[in-house]
Parts: structure tokens; C-alpha cells; sequence
């Protein structure tokens, strides 16, 4: 059995990998320089590798994603029926929601107009603050990065509402649940909105102008899923209208975003490009490894696997 290994590694990730893969052949090359002739004859891939790539490999039957999004590989015509799709969903939730506490910090602190004053040694008061206390907040998409972002966010004094696709338990950290049935309503009591969504079909353009029209005015929006969740050129419009006190954005819609794209100068809209889930935190990534050694050797064993991706709908099963 050979098994490509796609993923930055150190020498104990290595290690970890091995343990797990006893009797298979282990061949470590960065996602960026996988070629088609690595594929050939590989039966599992751990990692991202390039989906145009992918049909090279022929006798692929397993792979795992170093992602939690897996809308790339979902598409038609990407993977055979018969591939496993396993994605790294549980290896996010820290990074992702302390970069989300951070933006959220910084607008509602009126950091970002005061590091711009700073830059240009203007001593201003850029007047009144809000805070998390007290705030309500509504998170879309309750699992493992909105749970996470929830309970930093309710142990510092928040009303914490959840929304998923259907209806279900209410996890820790949540006081409340909807689903995506009750969204514009519940739009309308949020003084933060956070939006995890991946990229599905249901997903895709889901925050329009009539969605950011039904959020309170002064309001806070935050875009950690996939940015074609949001109609770009609404959300300009509906900044440069004054309705949202601000925005912050790790991903968009054209992504990367061109540089004179408007979205840029647009103000109080604030972006980051799509860093907050690399493996920037040494901790994200030892997550992705025990992920994957985890499959590994269910994978060797011919056991379930975990985190197994449902193609239709995008999400973990």
C-alpha cells in the first residue's frame, strides 16, 4: 500500500504518521510540488494536493483533507463514487475563533481608526465603544469553530445564539438554537452576526442586501466560512450607507481580491487573506496530524474513518 503524504510536516508529525501506517510506504511531498506521477499508484492522499491533479490518480479508494472546507474536492467530476473524503473539522476551532475575537475586539474597540491615526501622529478621540457584555451574537454554523468562538465570547458576557441547518441539541457555551429557516429574524436581534458557513449551494450568496437590510443598524458583521456566502457589492453598498457599525473578512468574493478592487478602500470593512485556518499556530497543525494518523490507522485496519465528508451537502457527516 502506498500512501502520498501532502502536508507540512516536522519530524515528529513524521513519526506519528509512521506509527500508524505499519507495512505501507509513506511518501512525503509538499502539496505544491505534487506530480502527477506521484499519484500514479497511490491508494490514500493526506492532504490538499491540486483537484486537477487528482484524476492521475487512479487507484485512489481515501482522502483526507488538511482542511475543514471541502467544496473544492465536492464538485463533480473530482473525486470517483468509490474515494473516502475525510476533512480536519476539530483541528480549527482555537486559531479560528481567537482570530475572531480579535477582529471583533478591534472594531468594537475602534482599534483600526486609531492605529490609522497613529500611522499619520494624530492624537484624536475617536469617541464612544461597545463591548461583548451584554451583546447578543449570532453564529452561523455551530460546529467545532462556532462552538469554540461561543464560549470565548459567552465567558465574556455574551448571549450567544447558534444556527444550523436543522434543529438539534444545544451545545455549551450556546443559550440558544435556530435554524437557517428562522435566520431573518433572529438577523434582526444580533448585535454581532459570524458567519462559519462552508461552501455549499445553500450557502452561496445567502448574505444579500435584504439580509444585511434585517440586521440592526450599528451591528457587526464577521466572515470566517467562505466568502461567496456574502454578495460583495452589497455589502459595499451597505457600508458606504452607514448600516453596520463594521465588517471584518478573512475571506471573500473574488478571492484573492484583486488589488483595485473596491472592497479594499471600502470604509470599516476590514480584511485579513484567508490566514486565520492556515497552520499560522504551530497547535492547528499537530491537530491535523493527530487527525490524520487517527484515520491513518483505521484506514490500515479497514475501520470507519472519522470526519468522513457528506459530498452532497459538503459538510461532515
Amino acid at each position: 500500500m502506498k500512501i502520498l503524504i501532502a502536508l507540512r510536516t516536522n519530524e515528529h508529525h513524521k513519526e506519528q504518521l509512521q506509527r500508524n501506517a505499519t507495512g505501507a510506504e509513506l511518501l512525503f511531498v509538499p502539496a505544491d510540488q505534487v506530480r502527477e506521477e506521484d499519484l500514479a499508484d497511490v491508494d490514500a492522499i493526506i492532504g490538499n494536493v491540486p483537484t486537477k491533479l487528482l484524476p492521475a490518480a487512479k487507484k485512489l479508494r481515501w482522502l483526507q483533507l488538511n482542511t475543514a472546507g471541502a467544496d473544492t474536492y465536492c464538485k463533480e467530476g473530482v473525486l470517483k463514487d468509490d474515494v473516502l473524503l475525510t476533512n480536519a473539522t476539530g483541528a480549527y476551532g482555537l486559531a479560528l475563533s481567537e482570530h475572531l475575537l480579535a477582529q471583533l475586539l478591534a472594531m468594537m474597540k475602534k482599534l483600526y481608526p486609531y492605529y490609522d491615526n497613529q500611522k499619520k501622529g494624530i492624537w484624536h478621540d475617536e469617541g464612544s465603544v461597545t463591548s461583548i457584555e451584554d451583546a447578543t451574537v449570532l453564529i452561523l454554523g455551530a460546529g467545532d469553530i462556532g462552538r469554540a468562538f461561543a464560549r470565548r465570547v459567552k465567558a465574556l458576557g455574551a448571549y450567544v445564539i447558534g444556527v444550523r441547518r436543522r434543529e438539534g441539541a444545544k451545545p455549551f457555551g450556546i443559550d440558544e438554537m435556530g435554524t437557517m429557516e428562522e435566520l431573518d429574524s433572529l438577523l434582526a436581534r444580533a448585535d454581532v452576526v459570524v458567519s462559519v458557513l462552508p461552501g455549499t449551494t445553500a450557502t452561496r450568496g445567502i448574505f444579500d442586501k435584504k439580509r444585511f437590510t434585517a440586521m440592526k443598524k450599528g451591528s457587526y458583521f464577521l466572515n470566517i466560512g467562505r466568502g461567496n456566502a456574502v454578495v460583495t457589492e452589497d455589502l459595499i453598498e451597505v457600508m458606504k450607507e452607514g448600516r453596520l457599525a463594521g465588517a471584518a473578512l478573512d475571506v471573500t468574493d473574488p478571492e484573492p481580491l484583486p488589488a483595485d478592487h473596491s472592497l479594499w478602500h471600502t470604509p470599516n470593512i476590514y480584511i485579513t487573506p484567508h490566514i486565520s485556518g492556515d497552520d499560522h499556530l504551530s497547535a492547528t497543525q499537530d491537530k491535523i496530524v493527530q487527525i490524520a494518523a487517527r484515520n491513518l490507522a483505521a484506514f490500515m485496519q479497514g475501520v470507519p474513518l472519522e470526519n468522513l465528508v457528506n459530498r452532497t451537502t459538503g459538510y461532515k457527516d
